[in-house]
């Protein structure tokens, strides 16, 4: 039949139409910034530091190890090391940063500096409301703006937090065996070298 395919589309045309009166699925405008759609969990923007407990400055998991500095394509991270050393989460001393800037008006959210990063310190966030009065401070995120903490982490991507405390909580478990194994390895060696000094002691007794 001579346009067929022409009302077959106006029928889809009208039906999709009346669809966006009633259909809750097609009314996906909303009154932003009264009302939002939340963000997908796998959405991402702009990086984000993750601190551990309640204190940002001593549970921030950045130990300044500078890798994602070196390995941003646009070189939006800036990073300063502190002098001062404090225990990570395994209880090893390590740097933190005295300074640790991003330009999000140059990050192009490629997600590197979150794949390079070996203490799982550095994600994404989705938050994208940075819209300022001031085109260049407002854009230079610093540490304290960056850092927010596990719990926000787990609000916002909770499959990939749960994850990362996995990694976390193993890496520490083979440190401490690590750790135990040395001990008791060292504790063996002075055994022996206690029973050595004893058994030549009791020999040149003998001698004498």
């Amino acid at each position: 039949m001579i346009g067929k395919g022409i009302l077959k589309g106006m029928v889809e045309t009208a039906r999709n139409l009346t669809g966006s009166f009633h259909d809750p699925d097609r009314l996906t405008t909303v009154e932003y910034p009264e009302q939002k759609i939340p963000a997908k969990e796998n959405a991402r923007n702009f990086p984000f530091l993750i601190y551990d407990g309640d204190d940002w400055e001593t549970g921030l998991r950045c130990v300044s190890c500078q890798i994602c500095e070196k390995e941003c394509p646009p070189q939006c991270i800036y990073i300063e090391k502190d002098k001062e050393k404090k225990p990570d989460f395994l209880g090893k001393m390590q740097m933190q940063p005295k300074i640790f800037d991003i330009d999000v008006s140059v990050c192009m959210g490629c997600q590197i500096c979150v794949e390079v990063c070996p203490f799982e310190s550095i994600r994404m966030d989705n938050d994208f409301e940075y819209a300022g009065s001031d085109r260049f401070k407002s854009l230079l995120l610093t540490k304290d703006q960056l850092a927010k903490s596990n719990k926000y982490y787990h609000s916002i991507h909770p499959t990939e937090a749960q994850e990362t405390d996995e990694i976390r909580v193993q890496k520490r478990e083979d440190h401490l065996a690590k750790e135990k194994a040395k001990a008791e390895k060292l504790a063996k060696a002075k055994k022996e070298a206690a029973s050595e000094a004893a058994l030549s002691k009791a020999e040149k007794a003998k001698e004498e």
